[in-house]
Protein backbone atom coordinates (compact mmCIF):
# COMPACT_ATOMS: atom_id res chain seq x y z
CA UNK A 1 0.00 0.00 0.00
CA UNK A 2 1.24 3.58 -0.54
CA UNK A 3 2.10 6.13 2.15
CA UNK A 4 -1.33 8.43 2.61
CA UNK A 5 -0.75 11.19 -0.41
CA UNK A 6 1.56 9.16 -1.72
CA UNK A 7 -0.76 7.19 -4.48
CA UNK A 8 -0.12 8.24 -7.99
CA UNK A 9 -2.35 5.40 -10.15
CA UNK A 10 -4.52 2.39 -8.81
CA UNK A 11 -6.79 0.61 -10.80
CA UNK A 12 -9.43 -1.59 -9.01
CA UNK A 13 -11.00 -4.84 -10.66
CA UNK A 14 -10.33 -3.25 -14.25
CA UNK A 15 -12.04 -5.35 -17.00
CA UNK A 16 -11.20 -4.19 -20.82
CA UNK A 17 -10.10 -5.75 -24.40
CA UNK A 18 -11.37 -5.44 -27.65
CA UNK A 19 -15.01 -5.94 -29.05
CA UNK A 20 -16.13 -9.31 -27.45
CA UNK A 21 -12.62 -10.22 -26.76
CA UNK A 22 -11.69 -9.88 -22.79
CA UNK A 23 -8.08 -9.40 -22.38
CA UNK A 24 -7.81 -8.14 -18.87
CA UNK A 25 -9.90 -9.42 -15.82
CA UNK A 26 -10.32 -7.60 -12.51
CA UNK A 27 -6.56 -6.08 -12.43
CA UNK A 28 -6.05 -4.41 -9.13
CA UNK A 29 -2.43 -2.56 -8.34
CA UNK A 30 -1.14 0.55 -7.51
CA UNK A 31 2.02 3.24 -8.31
CA UNK A 32 2.82 5.32 -5.47
CA UNK A 33 4.80 8.83 -5.91
CA UNK A 34 8.35 8.57 -7.61
CA UNK A 35 7.89 4.62 -8.43
CA UNK A 36 9.09 2.84 -10.89
CA UNK A 37 6.99 0.21 -11.67
CA UNK A 38 7.25 -3.09 -13.88
CA UNK A 39 4.72 -5.21 -15.49
CA UNK A 40 5.66 -8.59 -16.96
CA UNK A 41 4.08 -11.96 -17.77
CA UNK A 42 3.95 -14.25 -21.36
CA UNK A 43 2.58 -13.06 -24.14
CA UNK A 44 -1.00 -12.01 -24.49
CA UNK A 45 -1.26 -11.91 -20.75
CA UNK A 46 -2.26 -8.19 -21.10
CA UNK A 47 0.84 -5.97 -20.11
CA UNK A 48 0.10 -4.05 -23.48
CA UNK A 49 -3.72 -3.69 -22.81
CA UNK A 50 -3.24 -2.01 -19.24
CA UNK A 51 -1.22 0.53 -20.50
CA UNK A 52 -3.96 1.37 -23.37
CA UNK A 53 -6.58 1.54 -20.97
CA UNK A 54 -4.71 3.95 -18.18
CA UNK A 55 -4.15 6.45 -21.50
CA UNK A 56 -7.76 5.74 -22.83
CA UNK A 57 -6.87 4.14 -26.03
CA UNK A 58 -9.12 1.10 -25.90
CA UNK A 59 -12.49 1.01 -23.46
CA UNK A 60 -12.55 -0.02 -20.26
CA UNK A 61 -15.92 -2.81 -19.86
CA UNK A 62 -15.81 -2.74 -15.51
CA UNK A 63 -13.65 -1.58 -12.79
CA UNK A 64 -12.10 1.84 -11.96
CA UNK A 65 -8.96 3.76 -12.56
CA UNK A 66 -7.78 6.61 -10.24
CA UNK A 67 -5.72 8.78 -10.94
CA UNK A 68 -4.37 11.55 -8.64
CA UNK A 69 -7.37 10.87 -6.56
CA UNK A 70 -9.54 11.21 -9.83
CA UNK A 71 -11.59 8.65 -11.41
CA UNK A 72 -10.28 8.20 -15.17
CA UNK A 73 -11.50 5.53 -16.87
CA UNK A 74 -12.59 6.29 -20.37
CA UNK A 75 -11.44 9.76 -19.84
CA UNK A 76 -9.98 10.84 -23.59
CA UNK A 77 -5.62 10.57 -24.49
CA UNK A 78 -5.84 14.03 -25.02
CA UNK A 79 -7.20 15.13 -21.64
CA UNK A 80 -4.77 12.33 -19.89
CA UNK A 81 -1.82 13.52 -21.75
CA UNK A 82 -3.05 17.41 -20.77
CA UNK A 83 -3.18 15.94 -16.90
CA UNK A 84 0.31 14.63 -17.02
CA UNK A 85 -0.32 11.27 -18.51
CA UNK A 86 2.49 10.20 -21.37
CA UNK A 87 2.53 7.03 -23.14
CA UNK A 88 5.31 5.88 -25.07
CA UNK A 89 4.20 2.75 -27.62
CA UNK A 90 5.98 -0.20 -27.87
CA UNK A 91 7.67 0.59 -31.09
CA UNK A 92 9.43 4.21 -30.59
CA UNK A 93 7.35 6.64 -32.37
CA UNK A 94 9.19 9.26 -34.29
CA UNK A 95 8.35 11.51 -37.11
CA UNK A 96 11.15 10.25 -39.48
CA UNK A 97 11.04 13.22 -41.85
CA UNK A 98 11.42 15.35 -39.43
CA UNK A 99 14.49 16.54 -37.69
CA UNK A 100 15.37 16.11 -33.90
CA UNK A 101 14.52 19.50 -33.08
CA UNK A 102 11.43 19.18 -35.23
CA UNK A 103 10.52 16.29 -33.39
CA UNK A 104 10.83 18.11 -30.09
CA UNK A 105 8.15 20.98 -31.12
CA UNK A 106 5.66 18.07 -32.15
CA UNK A 107 6.46 16.54 -28.52
CA UNK A 108 5.27 20.04 -27.05
CA UNK A 109 2.35 20.53 -29.17
CA UNK A 110 0.21 21.07 -26.35
CA UNK A 111 1.96 23.97 -25.01
CA UNK A 112 1.10 27.46 -25.73
CA UNK A 113 4.22 29.17 -24.38
CA UNK A 114 6.66 29.21 -27.63
CA UNK A 115 9.36 30.59 -25.14
CA UNK A 116 8.62 27.86 -22.30
CA UNK A 117 8.93 24.87 -25.37
CA UNK A 118 11.63 26.52 -25.95
CA UNK A 119 12.88 26.21 -22.76
CA UNK A 120 11.90 22.58 -22.18
CA UNK A 121 13.63 21.59 -26.06
CA UNK A 122 16.98 22.77 -24.30
CA UNK A 123 16.24 21.00 -21.01
CA UNK A 124 16.03 17.97 -23.30
CA UNK A 125 19.27 18.21 -25.15
CA UNK A 126 20.97 18.71 -21.30
CA UNK A 127 19.69 15.61 -20.48
CA UNK A 128 19.84 13.80 -23.79
CA UNK A 129 23.69 14.91 -25.00
CA UNK A 130 23.97 12.62 -27.83
CA UNK A 131 20.06 13.95 -29.65
CA UNK A 132 22.33 17.89 -29.80
CA UNK A 133 24.62 16.42 -32.11
CA UNK A 134 22.36 15.40 -34.27
CA UNK A 135 19.19 18.07 -33.75
CA UNK A 136 19.40 19.23 -37.55
CA UNK A 137 19.54 15.32 -38.72
CA UNK A 138 16.34 13.74 -39.88
CA UNK A 139 15.05 11.42 -37.03
CA UNK A 140 14.85 8.53 -39.52
CA UNK A 141 18.40 8.30 -39.71
CA UNK A 142 18.89 8.25 -36.29
CA UNK A 143 20.15 4.34 -34.81
CA UNK A 144 17.52 2.71 -33.09
CA UNK A 145 18.60 3.77 -29.33
CA UNK A 146 18.62 7.05 -30.18
CA UNK A 147 15.31 7.04 -31.66
CA UNK A 148 14.25 5.57 -28.50
CA UNK A 149 16.37 8.48 -26.44
CA UNK A 150 14.22 10.71 -28.70
CA UNK A 151 10.93 9.29 -28.27
CA UNK A 152 11.11 9.85 -24.39
CA UNK A 153 12.66 13.48 -24.69
CA UNK A 154 9.70 14.11 -26.87
CA UNK A 155 7.32 12.50 -23.94
CA UNK A 156 9.10 14.61 -21.79
CA UNK A 157 8.84 18.05 -23.12
CA UNK A 158 4.87 18.07 -21.39
CA UNK A 159 6.79 17.48 -17.82
CA UNK A 160 4.41 14.12 -17.19
CA UNK A 161 3.89 12.90 -13.68
CA UNK A 162 3.45 9.25 -14.73
CA UNK A 163 5.27 7.96 -17.89
CA UNK A 164 3.83 4.60 -19.51
CA UNK A 165 6.54 2.62 -20.98
CA UNK A 166 5.94 -0.10 -23.66
CA UNK A 167 8.79 -2.81 -24.08
CA UNK A 168 11.35 -0.04 -24.35
CA UNK A 169 14.31 -2.48 -25.05
CA UNK A 170 12.67 -4.06 -28.06
CA UNK A 171 14.93 -4.84 -31.00
CA UNK A 172 17.91 -3.03 -29.49
CA UNK A 173 20.99 -4.15 -28.77
CA UNK A 174 22.36 -5.19 -25.44
CA UNK A 175 24.60 -2.44 -25.02
CA UNK A 176 21.96 0.21 -26.09
CA UNK A 177 19.51 -1.91 -23.42
CA UNK A 178 21.85 -1.10 -20.84
CA UNK A 179 22.33 2.68 -21.52
CA UNK A 180 18.56 2.98 -22.33
CA UNK A 181 17.31 1.40 -18.80
CA UNK A 182 19.99 3.90 -17.31
CA UNK A 183 18.53 6.75 -19.06
CA UNK A 184 15.15 5.72 -17.53
CA UNK A 185 16.29 5.26 -14.10
CA UNK A 186 17.84 9.07 -14.29
CA UNK A 187 15.42 10.31 -15.29
CA UNK A 188 12.88 8.94 -12.40
CA UNK A 189 15.43 9.98 -9.72
CA UNK A 190 16.45 13.46 -11.49
CA UNK A 191 12.68 14.34 -12.37
CA UNK A 192 10.99 12.64 -10.08
CA UNK A 193 8.77 10.89 -12.58
CA UNK A 194 7.06 8.44 -11.64
CA UNK A 195 6.83 5.28 -14.42
CA UNK A 196 4.91 2.18 -15.33
CA UNK A 197 7.07 -0.25 -17.62
CA UNK A 198 6.14 -3.17 -19.56
CA UNK A 199 9.46 -5.24 -20.50
CA UNK A 200 9.92 -8.75 -21.34
CA UNK A 201 13.68 -8.47 -20.20
CA UNK A 202 13.25 -8.99 -16.21
CA UNK A 203 16.56 -9.11 -15.48
CA UNK A 204 16.92 -5.41 -16.42
CA UNK A 205 14.02 -4.39 -15.46
CA UNK A 206 14.41 -6.23 -11.91
CA UNK A 207 17.71 -3.32 -11.87
CA UNK A 208 15.67 0.02 -12.26
CA UNK A 209 12.11 -1.52 -10.64
CA UNK A 210 10.86 -0.74 -6.87
CA UNK A 211 7.91 -3.55 -7.42
CA UNK A 212 7.16 -5.62 -10.22
CA UNK A 213 3.31 -7.32 -11.02
CA UNK A 214 3.22 -10.78 -13.05
CA UNK A 215 0.72 -10.87 -15.14
CA UNK A 216 -0.95 -14.33 -16.71
CA UNK A 217 -4.08 -14.56 -19.10
CA UNK A 218 -5.32 -11.18 -17.54
CA UNK A 219 -4.74 -11.58 -14.10
CA UNK A 220 -2.55 -10.08 -11.87
CA UNK A 221 -1.40 -13.39 -10.40
CA UNK A 222 1.84 -12.03 -8.82
CA UNK A 223 3.83 -8.88 -7.01
CA UNK A 224 7.60 -8.95 -6.66
CA UNK A 225 9.87 -6.54 -4.57
CA UNK A 226 12.97 -6.28 -5.23
CA UNK A 227 14.88 -7.54 -2.72
CA UNK A 228 18.02 -9.56 -3.72
CA UNK A 229 19.09 -12.02 -6.88
CA UNK A 230 16.11 -14.37 -5.78
CA UNK A 231 13.65 -11.78 -7.25
CA UNK A 232 14.49 -12.87 -10.68
CA UNK A 233 13.52 -16.35 -10.15
CA UNK A 234 10.78 -15.42 -8.47
CA UNK A 235 9.23 -14.22 -11.14
CA UNK A 236 10.34 -16.36 -13.70
CA UNK A 237 8.43 -19.47 -12.21
CA UNK A 238 5.09 -17.64 -12.85
CA UNK A 239 6.08 -17.50 -16.64
CA UNK A 240 7.14 -21.22 -17.38
CA UNK A 241 5.01 -24.08 -17.71
CA UNK A 242 5.69 -27.38 -16.92
CA UNK A 243 7.74 -27.98 -20.90
CA UNK A 244 9.53 -25.09 -19.88
CA UNK A 245 7.69 -22.79 -22.29
CA UNK A 246 6.13 -19.42 -21.31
Amino acid sequence: MCPPNHEVLKTLAVEAGYGKKKVLKEVTFEICVREIVGLVGPNGSGKSTILKALYGLIPVDNGTIIYLGKEIQNRPPRENLTEGICYFPQINKVFGKLSVNENLEMGGYILEDSNELKTRIQNSYEMFPILKKFKSQPAGKLSGGERQMLSLAMGLIVKPTLMLLDEPSVGLAPKIIDSLFQEIRELNQKLGTTILIVEQNVRQLLKITSRTYVLKLGHVIFEERRVDDRSENNIRQYFFDEKGGI
